[in-house]
């Protein structure tokens, strides 16, 4: 017994085949943004500028910059408050980009007519 698939979901082998190109495509964009991403510098500032956090899209810290009125050796609590805050909002910012700029590619995977609901 053969079983048949209904005409219009998934059809013929140029339906198949249209559908690997469209997933190729996105894969080669996906990598392409990647690389796009994690080349991208972002630069963060906390406590009113005080500390200045140079970051990647890699997450790797290119340099720390801070007010020298900040650094009080009576006060190392507040620098190292600001320091994390500075450290926490450049992550976030890189994450947040990542995110929004994948999901404009991913986010057209049903968009597409690849119509693979769950996948994202």
């Amino acid at each position: 017994m053969k079983a048949r698939l209904p005409q219009g979901r998934g059809g013929g082998p140029g339906n198949m085949q249209s559908m690997l190109r469209q997933a190729q495509k996105m894969q080669e964009d996906m990598a392409a943004l990647q690389e796009d991403l994690d080349s991208r510098q972002y630069e963060v500032a906390a406590g009113g500028g005080a500390v200045k956090i140079k970051i990647n899209g890699k997450l790797e810290v290119s340099s720390v910059e801070l007010d020298p009125d900040v650094v009080d050796p009576d006060d190392v609590e507040t620098l190292q408050d600001i320091l994390t805050a500075a450290m926490n909002e450049a992550i976030r910012k890189v994450n947040d980009t990542n995110s929004e700029e994948m999901g404009k590619i991913t986010g057209s995977l049903n968009m597409g007519g690849l119509g693979m609901p769950g996948m994202f």
